[in-house]
């Protein structure tokens, strides 16, 4: 009888019940047969040149990650630790996301083409595709099934062991154990950190070690750092296109919160160079520490300066408790941009309606962008992780980092740091749940598929806008080509010449 089963069946399948891999003679005798086509010269796996190129070393391949499973951004780690573990399962089980070397382009599927914004409550699971589109409209019809047969079990004949110690939300933590898994264990690559001051306590230590280090969160944008991937979105992917949209919708007069440490702030300066830009301006500010989580002063200075909408940096568990307090101070209505909030925190499930009401957040990833491979990328997880609370954006860019990682491998035949380096820096892509993503080489980090997400009165999502790829151009155009000349900066508007004038 042919085997009709899926990937993703196969994959949890091939996973006991204390979380080993283990293979049946019917699973080993298949990937033996995809790996024979490889090595004989089957050109649509991208693996298939590491077959050649085997490995002679023995033991696992070390995958080190540290993030925080305890303390304020534990809401933020654990998410990233189960993405991990269901991306490491899939490349030990004989499974990738297609890539390539070409990047991303086309209209998006589902978006202002459509009749009416697609929209998801996920609490039921409904889904409107926001109908057919129009005749006259190109549409791009992405590849539904990304997950395809690698043509081995693990990567170059190896096992890939995962070594995930907690830092706690403790940055002299994250130090300690960047130490440990550079010296001690010898990992092969890093992922970690959510907050960006985290990342920016270890990433001298990873310059010093010559570690490769994935960071896998939305940030503030500028890092230039040879040793350094970012696969999250930055302010040209997010803050630009929320203000853009916001301004148009709801008018110029501009009020900022954010927290107090270089992501809200670093934040706040783009909003206020932004701002005039667009035509707008930033009428009040405000920086809060992690540690606060009552907002009533806060809330009574928006209430006083009557902005149009509200600019939203905060972060971390304490600052969630905003929205239930502005919306019983009578803010409820009022419009909010943001680059964290429903696809970090999930608030729009968390909270009762209409906590987050009026919420817009330029996305690169939300569990309920409504597209086939989406759909399928969740089931897995949910497969793995039943009582996971949200598959949130944190989770996708965990799970697409460490695919895009072991594609790198791959294609470098080795997993020796540098040569790995060389590989994500050669104009690698890679088949996301959101989309395609393209690593950009001259900047180290990824293009994106955004969606302008909002929040209505009922807590339901839509897609109001989408962008299919907006590439990382910033940092760029001031210069950066770490192909070309390494360094280890994080650079801000005020390098900018020509934002300078409007900070």
């Amino acid at each position: 009888m042919p085997n009709t089963d899926t990937p993703e069946q196969e994959v949890q399948e091939a996973t006991s019940s204390d979380g080993h891999t283990t293979f049946s003679r019917r699973e080993f005798m298949q990937n033996v047969a995809v790996a024979g086509a490889a090595a004989a010269g089957a050109t649509t796996i991208l693996g298939a040149p590491a077959i050649v190129r085997a490995q002679t070393d023995k033991g696992p391949i070390k995958f080190g990650l540290i993030e925080d499973y305890s303390g304020i951004a534990a809401y933020q780690g654990l998410p990233k630790n189960h993405a991990v573990q269901l991306a490491i399962k899939e490349i030990n089980a004989g499974y990738m996301l297609k890539g390539g070397p070409t990047g991303p382009g086309g209209l998006g599927a589902f978006g202002q083409q459509a009749a009416s914004p697609p929209t998801m409550n996920i609490n039921d699971k409904v889904v409107d595709d926001g109908g057919a589109v129009g005749e006259s409209t190109i549409v791009h019809n992405e590849d539904d099934d990304i997950l395809v047969p690698s043509g081995e079990e693990g990567l170059l004949g190896r096992q890939v062991e995962l070594i995930d110690p907690d830092a706690q939300s403790d940055n002299r933590r994250y130090q300690s154990l960047t130490r440990r898994l550079i010296l001690d264990d010898e990992v092969d690559v890093i992922m970690a950190a959510g907050f960006s001051s985290s990342r920016e306590a270890i990433r001298p230590l990873m310059n010093e070690h010559k570690m490769l280090y994935i960071y896998n969160s939305q940030y503030e944008g500028g890092v230039a750092d040879k040793y350094t991937f970012c696969t999250g979105a930055v302010p040209e992917q997010q803050i630009i296109p929320t203000m853009q949209y916001n301004i148009d919708n709801f008018g110029p007069k501009i009020y900022i919160i954010g927290a107090d440490y270089n992501f809200g702030q670093l934040s706040a300066m783009w909003t206020r160079a932004i701002a005039p830009v667009l035509g707008a301006e930033v009428i009040g500010e405000e920086f809060i520490p992690l540690s606060v989580s009552q907002f009533s002063s806060t809330i009574a200075n928006i209430q006083a300066a009557k902005p149009d909408w509200l600019m939203v940096f905060l972060s971390g568990e304490n600052h969630t408790n905003y929205y239930p307090q502005a919306r019983a101070a009578g803010l409820a209505g009022l419009p909010m941009g943001a680059t964290t909030n429903m696809m970090q925190g999930y608030e729009h499930i968390r909270f009762a309606p209409p906590a987050i009401s009026n919420m817009h957040n330029a996305v690169e990833y939300m569990e309920e962008i409504p597209t086939p491979r989406n759909q399928a990328f969740v089931q897995r997880f949910r497969e793995m992780w039943p009582d996971e609370p949200y598959v949130n954006e944190l989770s996708q860019l965990s799970y697409v980092g460490a695919h895009l990682w072991a594609n790198a491998v791959r294609q470098a035949g080795t997993a020796d740091k540098e040569e790995v380096i060389k590989a994500l820096e050669s104009g690698i892509g890679i088949e996301a749940p959101e989309g395609r993503v393209f690593m950009d080489p001259a900047t180290h980090h990824l293009s994106h598929y955004i969606r302008l997400a909002r929040s209505d009165d009922n807590h339901n999502i839509s897609f109001v806008k989408e962008w299919p790829s907006i590439e990382p151009w910033w940092t760029r155009r001031l210069g950066v080509n770490l192909v070309g000349k390494a360094e280890s900066k994080q650079y801000t508007p005020a390098d900018d010449p020509y934002l300078q004038p409007y900070l």
